[in-house]
């Protein structure tokens, strides 16, 4: 009796030490979010951009014929990360408020001072559309550097129509360039610009009026967000804001309690946004109405520890409340230039208590679900997008508490291998 016939495909990515992944298309929280599949010596077999299979590596390899293999050699193999909350687009780092912060000043005390947000935007206006694509494009390449293959991206350091509008033009040159996944968010309420100071209603009218309805038309975005704060915008200002932008049909994301307990999550909650990220000051009450809501909490473990804050998302209760719990870079040029969301993993395990399979979860399907994209990224299943990453270490549980080392062996975006190409090897017969 002959054997049935293999089937053809582009690539067998093989001899996996251990194959690690979240599965399904909703976002995991609760018990739920530890809960992976782990597999030894595992393939995953890969055509058109998509994931065919996943399973040992034999058992692969009498199911498929594949036009060219990558040798994971015994390396840990995942879901390529997807970091659901960055601010890449700007000239200029501020290092110098780095130092301010080492000094005692706060991110308030720096605010007020015009640097933080206002220092970025000054950068930002004086720079042409060319020169901001030409600082944005090492940055994605840096995030596929450390396995990260969707990234959300907002505007924001702009906080003019023409700024902004740049901002988002510039993500759509990135993108187009095809480095990873890009997600573009507006965020043009990030701050009060200094032409409007002291007159916030008039820039808020500016954002209701004419930003977030050519926005929209333009298409350039997915997404609104707004920073909810005392000193930026207010629950009321943050509602108002919000409900226009999904009144033209734009999705929600917030930043809410970073800095004090104002409420935010519970307006996050009430207004069904896609995330609520940071919360560090989120309340008991918050943490309640999160879990009754389908808001995906997106928190960002270093960015306490470079603001020199002492309180912390409270993520354990967020998990044992049944919270669907992202973790996320928070990339910026101020309050956290860090790109590397293995490191992130590691400062989560240690500082939220988050076991290594939580922390996968928490980088992978659950920022995907948080971007509309849980049918499409965020597990190694078949169906998805091809987007992986092989690490050097042996486990899971290596990775997550080796911080301070970025073993990226090879990556694989929509099925292409951006890292690691010497790795491929080309078989013989039809291609």
């Amino acid at each position: 009796m002959n054997a049935p016939a293999r089937r053809p495909i582009d690539l067998l990515v093989h001899s996996a030490g251990e194959l690690c992944t979240p599965t399904g298309s909703t976002a995991r929280g609760g018990a739920d979010l530890g809960r992976i599949l782990c597999l030894a010596d595992a393939a995953v077999a890969v055509d058109g951009g998509r994931i065919v299979a996943a399973g040992p590596t034999e058992r692969l390899r009498r199911e498929f014929a594949a036009r060219a293999e990558l040798d994971a050699a015994g390396g840990l193999l995942l879901p390529g990360f997807v970091d659901a909350h960055s601010h890449p687009v700007f000239a200029q780092g501020r290092e110098d408020e780095f130092e301010l912060r080492t000094q005692g000043a706060s991110y308030v005390e720096i605010a007020e001072r015009g640097g933080g947000i206002l220092s970025s935007v000054r950068g930002v206006r004086a720079a042409s559309k060319e020169r901001l694509l030409e600082f944005l494009l090492p940055r994605l390449e840096r995030f596929v550097d450390f396995g990260t293959t969707t990234v959300e991206a907002k505007s924001g350091y702009g906080l003019s129509l023409e700024a902004e509008m740049k901002s988002l033009e510039v993500l759509a040159a990135a993108r187009a360039r095809n480095i990873l996944d890009i997600v573009p968010t507006f965020l043009g309420a990030h701050e009060t610009p200094e032409e409007f100071r002291g007159r916030r209603p008039a820039y808020i009218e500016l954002l209701l009026n004419e930003c977030l309805p050519r926005v929209a038309e333009s298409g350039l975005a997915e997404y609104a967000d707004v920073f909810t704060e005392s000193h930026v915008f207010d629950l009321d200002q943050s509602r108002l804001l919000m409900e226009r932008a999904r009144a033209l049909g734009l999705g929600i994301r917030m930043h809410v309690d970073q800095l004090s307990a104002l409420g935010g999550a519970e307006l996050a909650a009430e207004l069904g946004a896609a995330s609520a990220d940071h919360l560090e000051f989120v309340s008991e009450r918050g943490i309640r109405a999160l879990a009754e809501s389908a808001v995906v909490p997106v928190l960002c473990p270093l960015v306490p520890l470079y603001l020199r804050v002492e309180r912390e998302a409270p993520a354990r209760s967020m998990i044992d409340a049944g919270l669907a719990v992202a973790i996320s870079a928070d990339y910026n040029p101020g309050s956290c230039p860090q790109q590397n969301l293995a490191e992130i993993m590691t400062w989560a395990a240690l500082r939220y208590r988050m076991s290594a399979a939580e922390c996968l979860t928490a980088a992978t399907l659950n920022p995907a679900c948080s971007l509309g994209r849980g049918a499409e990224i965020g597990s190694v299943e078949a169906g998805k997008r091809a987007d992986l990453v092989i690490f050097s270490c042996a486990n899971l549980r290596q990775l997550v508490s080796g911080f301070g080392s970025s073993p990226v062996r090879a990556v694989l975006v929509g099925g292409r291998v951006v890292r690691g190409g010497e790795r491929v090897r080309r078989l013989p017969g039809p291609q």
